[in-house]
């Protein structure tokens, strides 16, 4: 089921909204907390934004280049501002499509199944984004991004900070990060386990991430 993130200020047009989406089976969602639309949209992870530009505290225009730093999830303006100058702007910001007010349900709907037909080809769309302190990691695209610096992480560092922010608080033992890395073709023996944990540690040092993985001795790793 896709989820949809409204980020609209307008609670009557939100609502609106929220209904169509849900009634057609979609898991849709209006944002709470306008001025942190970035956490809400890690929070819930969705597939598809539509994204007001008039808002409060910061404009859709700041909302969609802060999701484009960590997601290519596709976003949808929707704005009474459909002049051809906003709608340039929407584009170059990143967003995939633009939707003017007034607009009819059916047509917004359309659109919205066309989008994420071309996005996802009908597949199940995961975004799989993971907050931790600040530190954002998105493990569909093997991307980290932390304080507007962003890193591309190799197969097996990918799915090592994978496993140890899924067990967020508990120690991972060595055995079963190599059991996770053994879904690989190559094969992964302890002096291979230790070299990726340090190639991982010294990529996440690269943008200022210092100390995120503790290793615990003869046991495993951890993120606190």
């Amino acid at each position: 089921m896709y989820k949809i993130l409204i980020v609209e200020d307008d609670d009557v047009i939100a609502n609106k909204i929220l209904e169509k989406m849900e009634s057609w089976g979609f898991n849709a969602k209006s944002c709470d907390d306008l001025k942190n639309v970035l956490q809400e949209f890690i929070s819930y992870a969705p597939q598809l934004v539509l994204l007001d530009i008039s808002l409060p505290f910061f404009n859709g225009y700041y909302w969609c280049t802060e999701i484009r730093k960590i997601s290519k999830v596709p976003i949808m303006f929707i704005s009474s501002a459909g002049d051809d100058m906003n709608v340039v702007m929407a584009m170059n910001m990143g967003g995939d499509d633009f939707v003017a007010k007034p607009f009819d349900m059916d047509v917004l709907l359309a659109k919205v199944h066309a989008l994420l037909r071309r996005a996802y080809d009908f597949k199940a769309g995961q975004t799989a984004l993971m907050e931790h302190n600040g530190v954002v990691f998105n493990s569909s695209a093997c991307t980290v991004t932390y304080n507007d610096q962003k890193i591309e992480l190799s197969k097996n560092e990918n799915k090592i900070l994978n496993l140890l922010l899924e067990n967020k608080g508990e120690t991972v033992s060595r055995d079963a990060i190599m059991n996770k890395l053994w879904e690989t073709d190559s094969f992964v023996d302890e002096n291979t386990l230790s070299v990726n944990i340090t190639r991982l540690r010294k990529a996440l040092s690269s943008i200022g991430i210092d100390d995120l993985i503790e290793t615990r001795k003869g046991i495993g790793y951890i993120i606190q």
